[in-house]
C-alpha cells in the first residue's frame, strides 16, 4: 500500500495530519534540517512522538537534509548517535557525511536521499542503494516517464513531491540566498530570494514581475497513475504552514487514494473540491504531460511562473500598521493552550493592527507572518479580535519577534478548522533523552601517494562553456583545461568537429549537475564513446556520474556540486573511487582548511574566480523574458542565460578573490580554478585576472561569497551579539565606575576647602 506522508512543523499539524490519515510524517529537531525558520521540535516532544507513533502503527521520519562545516561534524556524531537511541524510522539525509558515520558507527539507521541531494537517475538511485540508503526523495523536476524508468530500473523506495511549494531551481543546487548573505539553501537558510519582486531591463525601458515565483505543487489528478507507477510514498510539502493546511490537503489526497479504484473520476472531484479551501499560490503539474524531454524544457516554464503572483502564500491581509503588548489573561490563555512540558518552548504573543488588505480575520483563521527582512515566517491562529469602534481599528493576537512594516497573509479560514485528537501524552516530562558529550572518533582521510595524482598537477586551470573559449583561455597558460560537456560542446567533440589546443590528457570534461533518467542513458552513451575517444578526465558533478563511470578507468575529480564541506564527505566520495575535488563555491577559507590537513591539500582545486549560477532551471524561459539583466529593491544586478541546456541565473558581480592566490598557495593549495563557465572569454579580463594574481590587488566590482565570513549562522550571531552586550556592560561598567571615581575626586576638595575654612 503506498504511504501518504505529511509534513509535521509543529505539534498541531503533527495532530492534524494524524488525524487525517497520514501513515507517516516527516518532522525536524532544532539543527540539520533545511527548515530552520519553522518551530520544529524539542527533544521531550520527538521522542513522545516516536512512542506515540509507534503505538499507533504510523512511522516518522527525521530530517536531517543540511549540509555541515567541518567545526559542526562532532555535534553531528552526536546528534545521530541521540536519534539511533531514540528509533525514528527513517533519516532524509543530504550531506554524504551523514551516509558515511551511519556506515561507520549507526548501520541501524535507516537513510533515506533528501531530495536535496539532486537524485533524479536510475544511476543515481543504484550508487546510493549500495550505500545503504533504502529510499530516495525523488528531484520534483521530474515527469511520469522518468519516474516509472526509475522504479523500473532499481529496487529502491521513491519518494514523489505530490503537492505543496516548489523551487525554481533545480534540487539541492540553488546557491542564490547563500550568495546574497551567506544563508545557504544547503544549511536550511533559505531567504526565497527568488520569489522577490524585479525590475528587468526590456527594449525601450524596463518592467517589473515576480519573474522567479513558482507556482505551487498540485498532483491530486496524477494519483492513480503515480501509483501505478510503483511510487512507495506521496509527500506533501509543509513544514511552515498551519495545521489547517496539512489537515486540508492530507484529507484530500488521503480521500482519492482510497477511493480512486472504485471511482477515479468522482474520487478526484472530492479531491480538488477539498483542496478548493487551500489559499496558497496558483497550482501547476509542472513537469507531468509532456511527451518528451525537449517539450518539457520548451514549455515548462509556461507551467510554473507567473510574473503577476506575488511571492507570498495566502490572502494578503496587510502590513503590521501598529503593536501593543496583548492582556495578561490572553497572553496566559495562549501559554495554558499547550501541553504541560510544551509552554517553555510556546513564545508570547502580542496585539497587531494590519492596514492595506481586503479582508478582516476572524478568532480561528490560520494566518502567516512574514518578516520584511526574510529572516523568518511562522505560521499562527488567531485567538482573539479587539475591535475599537471608535477610531475603527481591529486588532489581532500575532507572535511576538514581528513588527511595524512585516507582511501577514490568510491561509485558512476557521470554518474549515478542525479539533483533533492529541497524539503526544499530556505529561512529557518522562521524555528525557538528549544528545550527549560523545567525542567523533579522528577520521584522517588518505595521505597522497607518491605519482597518485599526476593526472591533477599543480597550477592554473581554466574552466569554459565553449569550444571558442577554450581557444581564449591559452592566455592563461592553464596546466589542465575544463569544458563542459553541453549540447554545444558535446557534438563538437564526440564528432571530432574541431582540432583543440590542448591534448585529451590536458583536458578535463565536465559534467552538469542535473542528470535526469530522460538524459541518463544517452550521458552514458556519451561517456563510453569519449572515453573509447581518450579522454580520461571527467569532473562528475551528480552521483549518477559516478555510477556511469565506475570500472571505465577514467579518472574522477568531485566537482563543486558533490558538496563537500567536511572531511566525512570527502571520505565518502574517496570510497566512490575519487582522489581529487574542487572545493564548492559558498565554502569559506576557515571551512576549507579545517576540512583538509596539509597532507591532503593536493587533492584540492580551489575556485578563486567565477560566476556561479545562483540558480538553475531546467526549461527555457517564456519569450516574454525578453531580457538578460534584472536588478532587486537594492539594484543589485543579475543576469539570465536561457538556452536549450536550461536557464541559468547568475551574478552580475563574479566571485573573486584572485588577489588572494599567492596566500592560497603558501597554505599549501597549489591548484587554482579561474571558472568562465556561462560567460565569454576576453583577452583584457585574462589580463585583469593576471594581474591580480601576480600583484595581489583585488579586482573592482567583485564579490567575496562566503570566502571570509563563511556561512550566516544564527548561533554564531547570537555569540556576537552576546559578546558585543557584555563589552557595551563592560565599557559602562567601566564609565560608571570612572564617573563615580571623579565625583569622590571632585567632592574631596570642596570638602577640604570647607575643613579649611574652618
Amino acid at each position: 500500500m503506498v504511504e501518504l506522508l505529511a509534513p509535521a512543523g509543529n505539534i498541531e499539524s503533527l495532530e492534524a495530519a494524524i488525524g487525517e490519515g497520514a501513515d507517516a510524517v516527516y518532522l525536524g529537531l532544532k539543527s540539520f534540517n533545511a527548515r530552520l525558520r519553522t518551530t520544529n521540535f524539542a527533544w521531550n516532544q520527538f521522542e513522545a512522538a516516536v512512542e506515540s507513533l509507534h503505538r499507533q502503527n504510523k512511522k516518522i521520519y527525521v530530517t536531517v537534509n543540511t549540509v555541515c562545516e567541518e567545526r559542526e561534524t562532532e555535534r553531528l556524531y552526536r546528534f545521530l548517535s541521540y536519534l539511533n537511541e531514540v528509533g525514528p524510522d527513517g533519516l532524509i539525509v543530504q550531506d554524504f557525511a551523514v551516509i558515511r558515520m551511519a556506515q561507520e558507527f549507526f548501520p541501524n539507521l535507516e537513510l533515506h536521499a533528501s531530495t536535496q541531494m539532486n537524485v533524479e537517475s536510475s544511476a543515481a538511485v543504484k550508487l546510493l542503494q549500495k550505500a545503504g540508503l533504502k529510499r530516495a526523495v525523488l528531484a520534483r523536476e521530474l515527469g511520469l516517464d522518468e519516474i516509472k524508468k526509475i522504479k523500473e530500473e532499481t529496487s529502491a523506495e521513491l519518494e514523489v513531491f505530490v503537492h505543496g511549494a516548489l523551487c525554481v531551481s533545480e534540487s539541492g543546487l540553488c546557491l542564490f540566498s547563500s550568495y546574497l548573505g551567506g544563508k545557504s539553501a544547503n544549511r536550511g537558510m533559505c531567504t526565497q530570494a527568488c520569489r522577490r519582486f524585479y525590475s528587468a531591463e526590456v527594449p525601450g525601458g524596463f518592467k517589473q514581475g515576480y519573474y522567479f515565483s513558482p507556482c505551487d505543487l498540485q498532483l491530486i489528478e496524477q494519483i492513480p497513475a503515480l501509483v501505478d507507477a510503483g511510487v512507495d510514498s506521496f509527500k506533501i510539502e509543509g513544514r511552515m504552514k498551519s495545521a489547517e493546511y496539512v489537515g486540508t490537503v492530507v484529507s484530500a489526497y488521503r480521500y482519492v487514494i482510497d477511493h480512486y479504484k472504485e471511482d477515479r473520476k468522482g474520487a478526484i472531484a472530492t479531491g480538488k473540491r477539498i483542496l478548493a479551501s487551500d489559499f496558497a499560490r496558483s497550482k501547476t503539474t509542472y513537469w507531468y504531460g509532456f511527451n518528451s524531454m525537449e517539450e518539457g524544457v520548451n514549455n515548462a516554464a509556461e507551467k510554473i511562473l507567473n510574473p503577476d503572483q506575488a511571492g507570498g502564500t495566502g490572502i494578503y491581509l496587510g502590513k503590521i500598521a501598529s503593536l501593543k503588548p496583548a492582556p495578561r489573561e490572553l497572553v496566559q490563555a495562549y501559554r495554558d493552550s499547550f501541553p504541560a512540558g510544551e509552554a517553555e518552548n510556546a513564545g508570547s504573543i502580542q496585539l497587531a493592527l494590519l492596514k492595506g488588505g481586503n479582508y478582516d480575520p476572524d478568532p480561528g483563521d490560520s494566518i502567516r507572518l512574514h518578516r520584511k527582512d526574510d529572516t523568518g515566517r511562522v505560521s499562527h491562529k488567531i485567538r482573539s479580535v479587539e475591535i475599537d469602534d471608535e477610531q475603527n481599528k481591529r486588532w489581532i493576537d500575532i507572535p511576538t519577534g514581528f513588527s511595524v512594516g512585516d507582511e501577514v497573509y490568510l491561509l485558512q479560514i476557521k470554518s474549515s478548522s478542525k479539533r483533533y485528537s492529541r497524539v503526544l501524552p499530556g505529561d512529557i516530562s518522562r521524555f528525557r533523552k538528549q544528545p550527549k558529550d560523545e567525542r567523533l572518533p579522528v577520521l584522517d582521510l588518505t595521505p597522497v601517494q607518491q605519482k597518485e595524482l599526476s593526472y591533477f598537477p599543480e597550477g592554473i586551470y581554466a574552466q569554459v562553456s565553449s569550444i571558442p573559449d577554450l581557444f581564449a583561455v591559452q592566455g592563461l597558460n592553464p596546466v589542465r583545461a575544463i569544458i563542459e560537456f553541453n549540447q554545444e560542446t558535446g557534438y563538437d567533440l564526440l564528432n571530432h568537429k574541431t582540432t583543440l589546443p590542448f591534448s585529451k590528457k590536458q583536458i578535463y570534461i565536465s559534467l552538469d549537475p542535473f542528470c535526469s533518467a530522460a538524459q541518463e542513458d544517452s550521458l552514458k552513451e556519451s561517456l563510453n564513446k569519449l572515453v573509447a575517444d581518450g579522454y580520461q578526465q571527467f569532473v562528475v558533478n551528480n552521483l549518477a556520474h559516478i555510477q556511469m563511470l565506475a570500472g571505465s578507468g577514467a579518472k574522477m575529480i568531485a566537482g563543486p556540486y558533490l558538496y563537500t564541506f567536511n572531511r566525512w564527505a570527502v571520505s565518502f566520495l574517496e570510497n566512490q573511487d575519487i582522489g581529487a575535488f574542487i572545493m564548492p563555491y559558498e565554502n569559506s577559507r576557515r571551512n576549507l582548511e579545517a576540512t583538509y590537513e596539509e597532507n591532503v591539500r593536493a587533492r584540492v582545486l580551489v575556485p578563486v574566480f567565477a560566476y556561479p549560477s545562483l540558480f538553475r532551471m531546467r526549461f527555457k524561459l517564456p519569450s516574454s523574458y525578453d531580457f538578460t539583466y534584472f536588478e532587486d529593491k537594492e539594484e543589485t544586478v543579475f543576469k539570465v542565460n536561457s538556452t536549450a541546456d536550461g536557464s541559468f541565473v547568475m551574478p552580475e558581480e563574479p566571485f573573486c578573490i584572485t588577489d588572494k592566490v599567492s596566500h592560497i598557495t603558501a597554505s599549501g593549495f597549489k591548484r587554482i580554478l579561474i571558472d568562465f563557465s556561462k560567460t565569454k572569454v576576453s583577452r583584457s579580463q585574462i589580463k585583469a585576472i593576471t594581474s591580480s594574481m601576480t600583484k595581489g590587488q583585488p579586482l573592482p566590482g567583485i564579490s567575496r561569497f562566503n570566502w571570509k565570513d563563511g556561512f550566516y549562522s544564527p548561533q554564531q550571531m547570537e555569540e556576537y551579539k552576546a559578546a558585543a552586550e557584555r563589552a557595551a556592560a563592560k565599557k559602562t561598567g567601566s564609565a560608571g565606575q570612572a564617573q563615580r571615581g571623579k565625583n569622590i575626586r571632585k567632592a574631596a576638595p570642596a570638602r577640604g576647602k570647607k575643613s579649611g575654612k574652618r
